[in-house]
Formats: structure tokens, sequence, C-alpha cells
């Protein structure tokens, strides 16, 4: 897959976690499906507290997320390289349309949370590093850190002037994805999750077309 190509699903990919995870945010009052490390937080103040009963479902998420990226970091080893992007992209796809599915069946989104929360584990296996920054994966600080680094970088001119772009992109599209996961959500409901389930599999068919092009030009 080109640079170009990886950088474009990366980006996708981050828009979809922040799409995501702002719906889980609201249906889960303040939980998380990919932000573990607010996750890790809740359940340590609760823990705190001596609150038990409410350190269960941040601590089942955070399990739950570790699943998903240990059976799709798995699924990238075993799988021959050009395929290892749309083996873990088409693992996602069924996380997202089972969550979907299952939220059709169920009046609150509580179960189909661990679906999007193993897809959410998943996604962090699918893109490494795109041109010198992370895309596609689904937590944002150490795109901030980079960037505040590249932009002393850029204002010192100890390094390049344009090289902070890709991370503040990265950003961006989890931001408009957040902002897109609300307001889908408080309009539609469990029929938001249609258009990241959508995206997850033209991603993966897209992703496999790649790979075959790029078997058959070996």
């Amino acid at each position: 897959m080109r640079r170009s190509w990886q950088l474009t699903f990366g980006l996708l990919l981050t828009a979809l976690a922040g799409y995501i995870d702002a719906i889980g945010f609201i249906q889960l009052s303040g939980l998380y499906t990919s932000f573990m490390s607010g996750n890790t937080t809740q359940l340590g103040v609760s823990v705190s507290h001596g609150a038990l009963g409410q350190a269960v479902m941040p601590a089942v998420l955070i399990a739950t997320f570790l699943i998903g990226s240990t059976i799709a970091s798995g699924l990238s080893i075993v799988t021959p390289a050009p395929w290892k992007t749309a083996a873990v992209l088409a693992y996602e796809a069924i996380l997202l349309v089972g969550a979907f599915a299952l939220g059709l069946q169920l009046p609150q989104l509580s179960l189909a949370s661990f679906f999007l929360a193993l897809a959410m584990g998943a996604q962090n296996a699918v893109l490494g590093s795109v041109q010198g920054f992370r895309a596609g994966t689904t937590f944002i600080t150490g795109a901030l850190f980079s960037l505040g680094q590249k932009l002393a970088a850029a204002f010192t001119k100890t390094g390049p002037p344009s090289g902070w772009i890709g991370d503040a992109a990265v950003w961006l599209a989890l931001l408009i994805g957040a902002v897109a996961g609300a307001a889908v959500y408080d309009r539609l409901g469990i029929f938001a999750l249609v258009f990241p389930a959508g995206l997850t599999v033209c991603l993966a068919v897209m992703a496999a077309l790649f790979a075959r092009t790029h078997r058959a030009d070996a």
C-alpha cells in the first residue's frame, strides 16, 4: 500500500475512533470504548473511594480492549505481509457489525459497547507509523506531544517548518470524528453505528484489493 493511501486509511480510522468513542462516552456516562487512560483513571478513583461496583465497568472495558488488541496483533503476526491490514480491518468490521446487531436487540448500548471496545483494541494493530507519525490508532496524547515537539522544532528552525502538519491532522481527525459521532448518535441512536461499520467494511475491501494487486505485481 502506498504511503498516501496509508495516510488516508490512518486519518479515516482515527476519525472513526473519535466517532465511536463519542458514542460510548454518551451512552456509558463518561466511560470510553477506546480511551483506556480515561477508563484507568475512572477505575483508580472508584477503587480509591471503595466504590467497587462502579469499578466493574471500566475494568471490563479495559480487559475487553486488551483482548481485542491481543487477537488483532496475533492475527497480524500470522497473516502474510500483503494481507495484514485487510485481515485486521475485516476483524474490526465484524466486531462493529456485531455491535450494531446487538444494539438493535437491546435498548441499551452497554453490551454492544464491549464489541466496540474489542474493535477499538483491534484497530491499533492496523497501521504503524505513517510518514513519521502515528495514524489510525485510537489514542491521541502521543500525537499531541509530537505536535508540540515539531512545532518547537519549526519555531527554532531545527526541524522542517511543516513537519507538524501530520500530527495536527491526526488530532483534527479525532476531533472531527468525535463531533460527528455525538451529533449522529443524538439523531439516530444505535443506527449511528451503521456509518463506522460500513466504513470499516469498505476499508477492509480496499485493503484486500491492494494486497491482491501487490501479490500480482510481486
